[in-house]
């Protein structure tokens, strides 16, 4: 067998690499990174075929602008770390000058890191209002075995950490719907927290929004401060649905009432959707078994898949 030559070795070492399934998110991103590669080769595939090299020069396989951008990843700096739970941590990203990532509601954004050699991709969504200049905010939950996990325990200020995007999101209009009924679970909160702050920040939109958070503890509630403040607007209910807690005596009394313990069921959401003001279109954000769970009691309350968006 004729030894490949140093020209075809060459090549090959360009050849952009295939991603392994733990590099998609699975948050349906356009493009993904599958997308991103196809178009790579496809590059490759022509730059061999015509033995030019310098077709590949365009290849940015990350930008240092500081511009969100969807193909590429982007540098951004860790300005604080701050521990909300035993396990979730809010993160401040650093913008150069006065900018904003001008992120639509909702909208996640794809973070890359590399643990034990492995590229892993996960999809998180910024918390703080869509206006915020010069940073971003993001919430995330960190889990013992997880393998982006163990990435992002490791960060501290100054850090340098890379994101692309946004992708997804959820169209919202100021008053296109009478009410929202928000149904988040743990860090599910992320999408909804945007869009409450566009609510309560637009004097002119006059929808109802009931936020219904489920944590397993008093506890482990995020940004008690946050959501304290923002139910304050005449417009905005929120209640905690504790699946560990056994009773509300625990709990401080201005919570109580806005509290039940167990788990959001069929009947509870009955009664949840029942006292809402108007006929509600429904958020969902959480694991892929609470959203199926969600869908499954909404439609026994009487509202249709139409009416739901989910995360």
């Amino acid at each position: 067998l004729q030894a490949m030559s140093d020209n075809e070795r060459d090549w090959l070492a360009l050849r952009p690499q295939e991603p392994s399934p733990s590099q998609c998110c699975g948050s349906g991103c356009k493009p993904c990174i599958y997308d991103v590669y196809e178009k790579e080769l496809a590059r490759w595939e022509r730059a061999k075929a015509m033995q030019d090299k310098s077709l590949l020069l365009g290849k940015k396989e990350q930008s240092n602008n500081s511009e969100l951008n969807p193909d590429t990843f982007t540098a951004f700096s860790v300005s604080s770390v701050e521990q909300l739970t035993e396990d979730t941590y809010q993160y401040k990203f650093e913008l150069p000058g006065n900018s904003s990532l001008r992120l639509s509601l909702g909208q996640h954004i794809v973070l890359r890191g590399v643990v034990n050699g492995l590229e892993v991709q996960r999809a998180y969504t910024p918390i703080n209002p869509g206006n915020a200049e010069g940073y971003f905010e993001v919430l995330i939950k960190c889990y013992e075995a997880g393998l982006m996990s163990q990435y992002i325990k490791t960060w501290k200020r100054g850090d340098v950490v890379f994101w692309r995007g946004p992708f997804g999101g959820f169209p919202y209009q100021p008053n296109k719907h009478g009410e929202l009924l928000m149904l988040a679970s743990g860090t599910g909160l992320a999408p909804m927290i945007p869009i409450l702050q566009s609510v309560t920040d637009d004097e002119e939109d006059e929808t109802f929004v009931t936020l219904v958070g489920c944590f397993p503890t008093f506890d482990k509630i995020y940004l008690k401060p946050l959501l304290q403040d923002l139910a304050r607007y005449w417009n905005i209910r929120i209640f905690y649905v504790l699946s560990q807690e056994t009773s509300l005596e625990k709990i401080p009394w201005s919570y109580q009432e806005n509290t039940y313990t167990g788990h959001l069921n069929e009947d509870l959401m009955k009664t949840i959707v029942n006292s809402c003001r108007r006929k509600p279109f429904v958020l969902i954000c959480g694991s892929s078994a609470f959203n199926e769970d969600m869908s499954r009691y909404l439609k026994a309350a009487g509202i249709e898949e139409n009416s739901c968006f989910v995360f």
